[in-house]
């Protein structure tokens, strides 16, 4: 700045434009424009010192929120709204086209498309530090194994249901025991989610179980039971249920692991009483002229599952087996085979699924069946492909395709299902 001041009055005096200076005039010249410099760089030094000083606030600001993210501070509630940290709200919707076809006596029918939707809204709630309880409303219908509502019938409103009321005890008394009660979630353990014996749709009602042993490092024992009532009866004869099941998982390095175990499922009065649910639909099993079981139901169940990684990629092959002791018929097994490569989470990420299974008439109760699986019930074989891809947190797409033989004379059964699935 000075060296432009001075250059400047010196180009002034050449051109004439100002008079000639006394000495004693260029020296008060001279000491104006060094005050004039000095205040130049008192402002200069003020700025800089206020630019960081403005860095140094935002630090630590930036500090205080990480610090705050980290340790999971939240804004403190009053008393009155307290109740809302011990409560969780959690829910799904899933848009589905569905097209199906099949074959009988050679013949191909005109085959039928559909779109559904299965919407799920679920809270729990902290009762205290040992009990937790919650409920769920689904769409769908009364049918115990299927939550799906199809979009017909003229625009009609649709139906929600009550899909799960539970409590859930972990007593601190003794780690890794749960009991619940109610309408609950399955608490037996299915190999690679099979639904050989179940639909992953059912929640029976009554009193379940789990507890989990650690054994050593590597392997825990899970003890899994449960009695459920399946059907009450004025005349005195309820149909029940009573299961308990037992598996070993051993974990190897890098997530690998392998499980193995046995169930057993005693279902009490159902030879001679009407089919569960619809007593129209007999859902494959053998039932007599006046629409009967002809058949008890106590199952044998033996599975395995193992987990391991193909360049890091999750892989996962399974399998199960069971029979009904209790059968008159000799259609009483039934098994399934299957493998799932990846896993779709992240966005971008993908996962295939295949299984094979042959199911019997009476291996299981069909109206607990996979639902969508030769159209539900028992008495089938056949393949189910599957397959997923993450396009976004918590938004999936995924593809799933039936081709399976139905009943004693092979009919075949096409089932392509297309879903769009929303979490939150």
């Amino acid at each position: 700045m000075k060296k432009c001041i001075m250059f400047t009055v010196a180009l002034l005096l050449l051109a004439g434009q100002v008079p000639r200076l006394k000495a004693d005039e260029v020296s008060e010249l001279k000491q104006q424009m060094e005050k004039q410099e000095k205040l130049l760089q008192q402002m200069q030094q003020r700025l800089k010192d206020l630019d960081v000083s403005k860095k140094v606030q935002e630090k630590e600001i930036d500090e205080k929120i990480s610090k705050a993210v980290d340790s999971k501070q939240t804004t403190v509630l009053p008393d009155n709204l307290k109740w809302i940290e011990k409560v969780k709200l959690s829910g799904d919707l899933r848009y589905r086209h569905e097209s199906i076809d099949s074959e009988k006596e050679g013949r191909w029918g005109k085959g039928r498309s559909r779109n559904r939707i299965r919407a799920r809204l679920g809270i729990k709630g902290k009762v205290n530090d040992e009990v937790d309880a919650g409920l769920r409303i689904a769409s769908g219908s009364s049918d115990p194994s299927s939550t799906n509502q199809s979009l017909d019938n003229g625009f009609s409103s649709k139906d929600l249901w009550l899909d799960l009321a539970y409590f859930n005890w972990h007593p601190t008394a003794m780690k890794g025991l749960d009991l619940y009660g109610g309408k609950i979630k399955n608490p037996f353990y299915k190999a690679g989610k099979s639904q050989l014996i179940w639909d992953g749709d059912l929640n029976p009602e009554g009193i379940g179980a789990k507890y989990v042993m650690p054994l050593s490092e590597n392997d825990k024992l899970y003890i899994n039971g449960g009695g459920f009532w399946a059907e009450e009866s004025s005349s005195g004869i309820d149909q029940s249920l009573w299961g308990a099941q037992t598996y070993l998982k051993h974990s190897f390095e890098k997530k690998n692991y392998f499980l193995a175990g046995v169930s057993y499922f005693d279902y009490g009065n159902t030879e001679g009483q009407a089919t569960l649910y619809d007593s129209s639909d007999s859902y494959g099993n053998s039932v007599d002229s006046s629409g009967l079981y002809l058949n008890d139901y106590d199952l044998f169940e033996g599975f395995a599952e193992y987990g391991f990684d193909v360049s890091d990629m999750p892989v996962a092959v399974f399998g199960n087996y069971v029979q009904n002791t209790a059968a008159k018929t000799s259609e009483d097994t039934g098994w399934l085979i299957g493998c799932k490569f990846n896993k779709a989470k992240e966005p971008g990420s993908w996962e295939l699924s295949y299984n094979y299974r042959d199911l019997e008439a009476d291996a299981v109760i069909g109206v607990f069946s996979d639902s969508d699986f030769i159209g539900g019930g028992t008495d089938g074989k056949g393949h189910q492909f599957g397959g997923k891809y993450q396009i976004a947190k918590n938004l999936q797409v995924g593809l799933t395709y039936f081709i399976n033989e139905r009943g004693v004379d092979d009919d075949s059964y096409r089932r392509l299902q297309a879903d769009l699935i929303f979490k939150f």
